[in-house]
């Protein structure tokens, strides 16, 4: 292979360093390469489980759920110990350390920062999940996330994303990633080819991306550009088809052999490699997806996907089988010599290029203790989750509440359980958001639909008098493995649906989803908050009486084109 490639971005490496992976991969055994292309999960601190993924299958690299300081580095320290190369450590740090470390800041969404009109807040962001993500042994950010929110129906990019704007998006990743690059940490920019355009979940199918050539150049492509050319070390691939680019970088492909972006010799080779210039580790995303499952055989998609152009592979169905057929694709020549040299290669120039095999990747529980969950970084995540809250519409005279006419709230709960993407998350709010309002000097009530039948519902007029103002709080948020983000009204027809807008004031506050208007149209006050962190209840009340004011703007457009959502 072309070793001139380490020399240049996003590796830079020396002569002399070019020459010790050299050695190094000249001294691995096919057990050792195969390792490498393999990057697992860890749910827990189970010292046989890890022993083995570092020093039998010697995996390229494991991604962290999110586990307590003292199981984190615990893990991590079992891990390399136990590696003869060491090992990238990776969790899905978009939001906050508590994406790797429970005690970590959970700082704010992406779309939450850039509600901000701040791209300091992206920096910020970033900054606080790589510093106390490598505190307990984390070396590198599944982030950040480069979508662009433009399908409102989509159900799983959302507050993930930094909006519906591409310069946005590009702005604010920008920045997440040289907070990233300042630290020696690295990370990666994800989904390309790009999801947000489909309304299907790439969990579930294999999506598309439908935008033109022109159309994807001018959005994603713009993005994806400027963050290789700023030195993106590793790109996260989407389940994610795109047809018009298959079609002009292959004239002639039929619509059957079209493949998701993951298994397309042509996105990733083609346009990825040659046309944006690409030169660091290719990373698929969860191959656990249906989305790529469905394209073709495990046995075959396997060993496809390197073939194709990845570097890594990012988990497995079944541990043994997978890296069996791994072997297989190689001993039949699916992956050829050059194609497997040229991915571990690059394996090893990141992890020289990070000084991983010159360092101690042991981290240290009480160092990192002193580290995360600072009162500096706490600040910061307040100060997000204020700057960012949105008062999309309001009706005249509700907001701030005039306590003088108030005296007694309805407050209806939505909430559901927690996120199946693994991310943490808070449910139970309802009873916290009482409390404060109760503190203010509310006579709060909460909506019960216990033993209510259809026919036999309270009177419209003793609800009128039961309450001053109606308060929704909505604790809906995007997950994976679903395929709509939508509001489940309750029985006998929508027991809950908020029906007295014309006779009670009526908010309705979103705490995860910027979308849920297209729910409640004609709701005449309505609050996006786009998550919620340690400080978001105590700051939203603050802002409902007064006490501040909202500050954020949408980053989408929360009326999802609907004319009667925009009725005030």
């Amino acid at each position: 292979m072309d070793y001139t490639v380490f020399s240049r971005k996003p590796f830079n490496l020396s002569g002399e360093q070019t020459e010790k992976i050299k050695n190094i991969y000249a001294s691995m055994d096919l057990d050792d390469k195969i390792g490498q292309l393999f990057f697992v999960v860890g749910y827990r601190q189970d010292e046989e489980f890890l022993k083995d993924v570092a020093s039998r299958l010697r995996v390229g690299g494991l991604m962290c759920r999110s586990m307590s300081a003292e199981q984190v580095t615990g893990t991590v320290s079992i891990l390399q110990k136990n590696a003869k190369i060491p090992l990238f450590i990776a969790a899905n740090l978009e939001a906050g350390a508590n994406g790797i470390v429970t005690q970590g800041t959970k700082v704010a969404s992406q779309m939450a920062a850039a509600a901000t009109g701040d791209k300091k807040n992206a920096y910020e962001l970033g900054r606080i999940c790589v510093e106390e993500g490598a505190a307990v042994g984390a070396n590198y950010a599944f982030a950040p996330v480069c979508d662009i929110d433009l399908n409102f129906r989509n159900p799983i990019t959302n507050t993930r994303t930094y909006g519906a704007d591409p310069a946005i998006v590009a702005d604010f990743a920008s920045e997440y990633a040289a907070a990233c690059r300042e630290r020696g940490v690295c990370y990666s920019v994800k989904h390309f080819p790009g999801d947000g355009v489909d309304e299907r979940d790439q969990h579930l199918v294999t999506s598309v991306n439908s935008l033109t050539v022109g159309e994807w150049d001018k959005t994603y492509g713009a993005i994806y550009k400027r963050l290789i050319d700023e030195g993106a070390p590793t790109v996260m691939v989407g389940h994610i088809a795109m047809p018009a680019y298959e079609k002009a970088l292959c004239p002639g492909i039929k619509d059957e052999d079209i493949l998701p972006a993951s298994l397309s010799k042509n996105l990733l080779k083609g346009l990825l490699r040659e046309k944006l210039g690409f030169n660091g580790l290719i990373i698929t995303d969860a191959t656990t997806m249906a989305g790529f499952n469905v394209a073709m055989s495990r046995d075959e998609a396997v060993p496809g996907a390197i073939a194709a152009g990845c570097d890594m592979f990012l988990f497995t169905k079944n541990m043994q089988e997978d890296f069996q057929f791994m072997r297989a694709g190689i001993e039949r020549g699916a992956i050829t010599p050059d194609r497997l040299e040229e991915a571990v290669m690059r394996v090893l120039a990141l992890k020289e290029s990070m000084g991983l095999f010159d360092k101690d990747n042991v981290p240290d529980l009480k160092t990192a203790l002193d580290k995360i969950g600072t009162e500096e970084n706490k600040r910061i995540a307040r100060k997000i989750a204020d700057e960012s809250m949105t008062l999309v519409k309001c009706e005249k005279g509700v907001l701030p509440i005039d306590k003088n006419k108030v005296k007694k709230i309805t407050v209806y709960g939505i909430e559901s359980g927690a996120n199946a993407l693994g991310y943490t998350r808070e449910n139970g709010l309802l009873p916290k958001f009482c409390d404060l309002l109760g503190k203010e000097g509310f006579e709060v009530s909460v909506f019960e639909t216990a033993g209510v039948y259809e026919g036999l519902q309270s009177s419209f007029e003793s609800v009128k008098e039961s309450a001053d103002m109606m308060i929704y709080l909505c604790n809906l948020a995007t997950k994976s493995n679903q395929t709509t983000v939508r509001i489940e009204w309750m029985n006998p027809m929508g027991i809950n649906v908020p029906i007295y807008v014309k006779s009670i004031p009526t908010v309705f506050i979103s705490l995860e989803n910027p979308y849920h208007l297209l729910d409640v149209p004609r709701v005449k006050t309505y609050i996006n908050t786009y998550g919620v962190n340690d400080f978001t209840l105590e700051l939203l009340v603050e802002k409902l009486t007064g006490k501040s004011s909202f500050r954020g703007k949408s980053p989408v457009d929360p009326f999802c084109g609907k004319w009667d959502a925009k009725l005030g």
